[in-house]
Order: structure tokens, then sequence, then C-alpha cells
């Protein structure tokens, strides 16, 4: 069975050799985050801090910081999940093959939760300030939960069937919170937590909220599982927990009472939960939350975000406090996003049929860039294939959900090359780059949504623009892999450098702040290419970068500096570029502006004093000597 409480799952790893123990005294102010980014950059195990500096509370890190330990963690269930997908995802299998799901009226029965009247997390009250304050990069804005599960009910339809467990950002301290007594919460648009809010908002209520902190394992991956419409976050963890959710009732009287464990929690909240803290947000009151180095990999600014005012703060005994370190992929919340595709990959065609399979690059930030497969199936009778159910299916793609944020999305016909892998990135890219139209394939739509983290518009919070490019039938070019000879540049630009087969990267001058929304230097190395873009005409791809040696130095340095660094409608340029009925297109090259933009905030760096006191820990004779995936 799986791991009723988080002290289990330590045990477990302890057990298996996956898990290195640190007693030295760990500050929680940027040292145990930089800890755990050397371990993980080196496949290493889990991490338990036995001594936090101002906190009584141990620490664990890097839970799930490989794939195979994330499927160590849940053994004894990931098999009757994917029973549950396989079902999802194809009814009639049951029909074939029903001796494979003999167990699935137990699994059925593990999706509701137990409720019950009391529990471990009962036991002991404490404060905010007693919290470990977890800061991960030197300018963040306080310290900050970085593993919350954070529940909240329909104010329409009170109780667990219409609840929403999201991890969403939580500042315990800083800015202008009253100390022990506030906490930001920072969540994004379409989020179930919003909707949650609205309804609040409508009926003049305050928004009751639990955050959940540790507990079972389970709770951590259902909390970021992008679940269809119906099936509660709390379901979900049963399942992949192996064992019901037990969840302590609610108390009847929602204030709070002076030295009672529990008392101020009028929301359902997980027995076995290592802490609860627990409050409400008002329909409309916010405080700046932020800033947060972020999983950009640059810092999400301050801005009004709901505040929510705590009344309660429980912890089991033995409580753990579960953390993780955003910052530029990959980090562990890459394992994530794996385990997720491995998961709910199989149901991606139930949803939007004609869509084979959809991959959110986690090198380039997620939603910066979405790659995806679909069927051309429209007109077969025609004798030249182009994009068309590929559009159809785009728009579906960008109607679901958190792929709605998706600011770059390509897509290619399957039927062109059954065998693609959509995860290898650089032979999709080749696909795409052979084939796309740069007069006719571009697609934009402006002044739309993003992701709320994503400064390169330069728009504010949720604005900026989309970008689908798609691509159907046979190789158009074949693609450079040398630079050309013949290549002239004008001044300013230089450093030409090969990223990818068909992709050129250039050094360009440093963008001045008055520049960001006219683009001179750009608009002058178009034209100057306009007469003499047959040298680059095995090059569909110019990219523009602060420096052209580091965008061509890895694929991940490459998807991750153009694709967080550019808004489409912006920063998408072209050589020989027309407008033909309100349609953009260009006949040479497409360029992207992926030059460092005045406007976005910084990208994130280290402490350096911190980072040579942590170099002694991994040097010989160091708690953390050896050291190794």
């Amino acid at each position: 069975m799986g791991h009723r409480t988080l002290a289990a799952a330590v045990a477990d790893l302890e057990r298996g050799d996956q898990l290195v123990r640190i007693e030295q005294e760990i500050d929680p102010h940027l040292e145990a985050a930089e800890i755990h980014r050397r371990v993980y950059q080196v496949g290493g195990p889990a991490i338990y801090f036995a001594r936090v500096k101002g906190t009584p509370f141990p620490m664990v890190s890097n839970l799930f910081g490989t794939l195979g330990r994330a499927k160590f963690l849940f053994r004894d269930s990931l098999e009757d999940v994917r029973k549950l997908v396989e079902l999802k995802t194809d009814p009639a299998n049951f029909r074939k093959r029903p001796w494979r799901y003999w167990k699935l009226p137990l699994l059925a029965w593990r999706l509701r939760p137990k409720f019950v009247r009391s529990g471990p997390i009962l036991k002991h009250t404490t404060t905010v300030s007693q919290l470990p304050q977890l800061k991960c990069w030197p300018l963040d804005g306080g310290a900050f939960v970085t593993l919350p599960q954070v529940y909240t009910e329909h104010p329409d339809v009170p109780g667990w069937m219409k609840s929403n467990l999201g991890m969403y950002r939580v500042q315990l301290g800083g800015n202008e919170y009253e100390p022990d007594r506030e906490v930001g919460l920072h969540y994004q648009i379409h989020r179930g937590i919003g909707v949650h809010h609205a309804a609040a908002v409508r009926r003049g209520e305050r928004l009751r909220v639990n955050v959940i902190v540790g507990g079972p394992p389970a709770l951590a991956v259902a909390a970021v599982m992008p679940l269809p419409e119906g099936l509660p976050e709390l379901a979900f963890a049963g399942a992949l927990g192996g064992r019901r959710l037990r969840m302590v009732r609610p108390r009847s009287n929602p204030s709070p009472k002076k030295g009672g464990a529990g008392e101020g929690l009028s929301l359902s909240f997980p027995a076995e939960a290592d802490f609860v803290i627990s409050g409400w947000i008002d329909s409309a009151r916010t405080k700046p939350e932020g800033p947060f180095g972020d999983h950009l990999g640059y810092y999400s600014l301050a801005h009004d975000f709901p505040v929510m005012t705590v009344d309660a703060v429980c912890h089991r005994p033995g409580a753990i406090w579960p953390f993780t370190v955003v910052g530029r992929p990959p980090q562990e919340d890459t394992t994530f996003g794996e385990l997720i595709h491995e998961l709910t990959g199989p149901i991606i065609p139930t949803v939007i049929p004609g869509l084979h399979a959809v991959h959110a690059v986690d090198a380039a930030g997620v939603h910066p860039l979405l790659l995806a497969i679909g069927s051309e199936r429209y007109v077969p009778y025609a004798g030249t294939r182009r994009p068309q159910e590929l559009l159809t299916l785009a728009n579906a793609v960008l109607g679901q959900g958190q792929l709605s944020l998706a600011k770059y999305l390509f897509i290619v016909a399957k039927e062109d090359n059954p065998d693609l892998d959509i995860h290898d990135i650089a032979s999709f890219l080749r696909h795409l780059l052979e084939r796309f139209d740069p007069e006719a394939d571009l697609h934009f739509q402006t002044r739309t949504t993003v992701d709320t983290l994503d400064y390169s518009a330069g728009m504010g919070l949720n604005a900026g623009s989309k970008l689908v490019i798609a691509a159907a039938g046979p190789k158009r070019r074949e693609l450079g892999t040398t630079v050309p000879t013949e290549l002239q540049l004008p001044d300013g630009f230089g450093d030409p450098r090969i990223v990818l087969p068909g992709v050129l990267a250039v050094k360009g001058p440093k963008l001045r702040a008055e520049d960001a929304n006219t683009h001179p230097d750009i608009t002058r190395l178009c034209d100057s290419l306009v007469t003499r873009h047959s040298s680059l005409v095995t090059f569909p791809l110019l990219i523009v970068a602060d420096d052209a040696d580091f965008v061509s130095r890895s694929l991940n340095n490459f998807v991750w500096a153009v694709f967080t660094r550019s808004d489409p409608a912006n920063d998408v340029h072209g050589v020989g570029a027309s407008t033909h009925r309100k349609h953009w297109g260009c006949r040479g090259p497409l360029v992207i502006d992926a030059r460092l933009k005045p406007h976005m905030p910084p990208p994130l760096e280290c402490d350096a004093t911190v980072s040579k006191k942590v170099d002694a820990m991994f040097a010989k004779g160091g708690p953390l000597s050896g050291v190794k995936g």
C-alpha cells in the first residue's frame, strides 16, 4: 500500500538508500535551496535537513528529484492508476479484458475520501513565524511555501465533490503582511481556486482556505495534476496513494479560539497532513506579493494578490516540512511533468480527436513553447497538402485549460512522419523547419492571455500574444549546418553561430528601452538581407541574441533564451515581410528578437557567499561529499 504519511515515505527512501541526512544546522535563508539545487543537478537523493535554523521543524527536499524515485514512492499504485486511465481512454477495454480490471470496484472505493472526527494533524498548534522560513533566491520578497496544497470548496456547492486542491504560491512573510496573521496567496489565471474566489466575490462572502503542507506524497502530485472536470484532486490522491484519503470534517464553529488545536478550521483537511495553515481571503482585499524566483528562470515581480488572514496553524507530532526549489528548468518540478505525461498522455486523443500528442517543453519554462502532432485529413483528394485540420486542432489546444497559456505552438502532421517523437525536440524542430511556409503558415493571436509569470510582452500581468506555426506536406527545403561564407551582416550584428540545422543565431546590439517597441535594429537587419537572403535559403530561422554563443551552446539554452525572452507579436519579424488581408508572412528567414528586454525582470543568480559556504559541504570530509546520482 502507499504511504499514509510523509514520515513513512522518508523512512522508505532511507531504507532504499535514496535519502541523505544532514545533521548540521542549515539556514533556510538561501543555504537549503543551494544545497538542493546542487544535489538535484547530479541526480542525487532526497535530502533530510535534521536541524534548521530558526524553527523546531526538520525539512526534506528532492523527494521527486528523479522520475525513478517518484515511481518508487508510488510503486504500489501506479499500475492501478494506469488501468483507470485506460478505461477513461477506451471504456471498451473493460469488455475486451475484464480480468485485467477485476480490482476496479476497490479502486473506485479509494476515490472517495474517508471522513473521520480527528487525526494527528490536530495534536499541536504553532505560528507562521515558527515554520521554516525558506527563501530560495537573493531577491525573493520573503519566505515562501514551495510545495503547498491549497484547498478550497465551491461556495455555491460546499463539500469535497466540488473542491479544488492546487499548488499555488504562498508567501509567509515580508512585504506588508502582518506577522503571524497574514500570508500572501498567488494563483494564476485558469486555476480552480479562481472559480471559487469569483463565486465568493459574487456572493459577498469570504473564501475559506486551507494551506496543507506535507501529508501523503500523493497529495502533492494530485495538486498539480490536470484532472478532467468532475474529478476532485482528493479522489485522485486516494487512487495514487493506494488507500482512501483520511479527511477530518470541519469544526462547526469557524471562529478561532485560543488554545484548542484545530479551532478556526472550517474546511475539511487531511488527517495525516504535517501542517495546515487555515484562514480566509476577503472578496477583494489584496497586498503586494513577491518578488519570487520562478520556473521561467527569472523573478516574477511584486504585484497585488489576495491576502489570506490566518486563523490557525496546526501540525502533527514529528511534522516534517517538505520543500522544493524552482528556477530555470530543469528543476525538481520537471519530474512532475514527466509523471503527469506518463499517466495522462493516452487521454489526449480522447479529449481532442485528431490530436495525437502534446509536449509542453520544460526547458523553455513549460508554457512558452508547446509542440503538438495532429492529423491532416481534410481534403484528402487535393494534390497539394497544406495545414487545415492542424489549424482546427491548434485552436482546440489553445482552448484547453493550462494549454491555453501557451505562447508558441508548433504543430505538424503525423502523416508526414508517423515515427516522429514529440519529446525529441531537435528532431521535431527539424521536421517543422523543413516544411513550414513563412508566408502562409504563421498564425498570430494578439492582445490575449499568457502565463502570469511571463513578462516578455511588457503589457502587464497575463497579457501578451501567441503564434501558431503549422506545417504539413513534403519538405520545402534542406537545412543548413554551416555558417554561409557569403553571409553579410549590418553594423552591430555579428558572431553568427549554428544552433540547430536551419537555425542561425547572431549577436545583436544591446537593446535600448526606447527601441523595445519600434525595433530599429531588427528592421535594419531585415532590410539589409532582403536583396541577399539567398545566402540564408537553408536557414528559415534567424535568432538575434545578446550572446549568440550562449544560445548555440545547448538545446536547452536555445529554447530557454528564445522562447522566454520574446513575445510573438512584438519580437517575431521576417525578411521580406508583408501583410495581405491582415495575414502577416515573410519570404525570407523568420527573425526572432531574443534579446533580454529592458522591461523584463533579471535572470536568477545564486548568492556567491552562500555558494562558497555550500562548496565546503560537498568537499572531501563534508556531509555531502560523494553525493551523486
